[in-house]
């Protein structure tokens, strides 16, 4: 089982108006440089939204998160961007090892 951590937003809010590319282009090339695997993942529409929050279904908005196995790093990223909301939730799929990435 493994435990991830996310910071969702609507999409526009997090590529368009944060610069949220700039944050993880640092921190890809952050990790690269001390050989650390990729941990986090900028995901459109995740399905986890549609059973584990509870969001207003009036407003037909796209979501977007960010996931990441890093407690830590999804703190940060709240102190950072402020206007997103996390949390957690666990699940036996390796994020690392799907197609979901490529989609």
């Amino acid at each position: 089982m493994y435990n991830y951590y996310f910071a969702l937003a609507s999409v526009n809010f997090l590529t368009n108006e944060e610069p949220v590319e700039e944050i993880l282009r640092e921190r890809t090339n952050y990790y690269n440089s001390i050989n650390k695997d990729i941990d986090f993942w900028l995901i459109r529409n995740p399905d986890f939204i549609k059973s584990n929050i509870i969001l207003n279904q009036q407003q037909a908005v796209p979501y977007a998160a960010i996931i990441s196995l890093d407690k830590d790093f999804i703190q940060w990223l709240k102190l950072r961007l402020i206007f997103v909301m996390i949390g957690e939730f666990k699940s036996q799929l390796d994020i690392k090892k799907t197609s979901i990435l490529s989609s």
